[in-house]
């Protein structure tokens, strides 16, 4: 799966799974540039953490929530790396409650950043995709945007939104070598995963048929594979990767 010479972009990727996604591809050949937004130097921690695992990651701030930051991103990554032929949109938040409490500010900020920000995003590599005639997008999903979640009604709708996105572009790009696919990972060990107290990560895996929480490694390695030219005859699909918790 060499994708040497293939800029990937990995949103969020600063974070657990984003790590995972971008030292994959990596590995695998593929220039890495991540974006982050908020404290440059907690940013510039990570880039040099990722040096000394012999990872040359690139970083770029951007708020995926504003057309105009990705705007100035894509710009930039364009000129200076002749596009982005790997979109990893992985961006994502979370502000939970009922919907009886729910506030507006609750939903959009949540819809904004993980679903508009596919669109701020994508919009700015697509057409290069399909000019070079091959590019891979891939947008993290969730098992609550299949199945849905108690208290979640806008992290489930943004991300039920992101395969209706992926399945839609999908039909648009196909025959120019471009292929849009989703991941739906369940519950995953990241660092914020495992700050949950012991008790309710029990509960919560007291729920998944294989027994654990997924890792970071087994969701960067199904992207890896999506972005692969062994893959090219997979576009449009969602793929659960969630231990058995919700199978459809």
């Amino acid at each position: 799966m060499s994708m040497q010479g293939k800029v990937a972009l990995v949103t969020g990727g600063t974070g657990g799974i984003g790590t995972a996604i971008c030292k994959k591809l990596a590995a695998a050949g593929a220039k890495v540039v991540a974006t982050y937004i908020g404290d440059e130097g907690q940013a510039k921690d990570w880039q040099a953490k990722m040096a000394a695992d012999g990872v040359d990651a690139m970083i770029v701030a951007c708020d995926v929530s504003s057309f105009d930051d990705c705007k100035a991103m894509g710009d930039t990554l364009n000129a200076e790396m002749g596009g982005v032929d790997i979109l990893v949109n992985n961006a994502g938040i979370t502000k939970d409650g009922t919907f009886r409490k729910m506030s507006a500010d609750q939903w959009n900020a949540v819809l904004t950043v993980n679903l508009d920000s596919v669109f701020n995003v994508t919009k700015q590599f697509v057409d290069g995709m399909m000019t070079k005639g091959w590019g891979r997008v891939i947008n993290i999903s969730s098992i609550n945007g299949q199945k849905g979640q108690f208290g979640q009604t806008n992290y489930s709708a943004a991300k039920a939104g992101m395969h209706g996105f992926s399945m839609a572009l999908a039909q648009e790009t196909a025959k120019k070598g471009v292929t849009v696919n989703s991941v739906s990972p369940g519950y995953i060990g990241t660092e914020m995963v495992m700050a949950v107290p012991e008790e309710v990560r029990n509960q919560i895996v007291a729920q998944i048929p294989v027994g654990r929480l997924g890792k970071p490694d087994e969701i960067a390695a199904l992207v890896t594979f999506l972005a692969s030219d062994d893959a090219a005859f997979i576009t449009g699909a969602n793929i659960a990767a969630n231990g058995g918790q919700h199978m459809c």
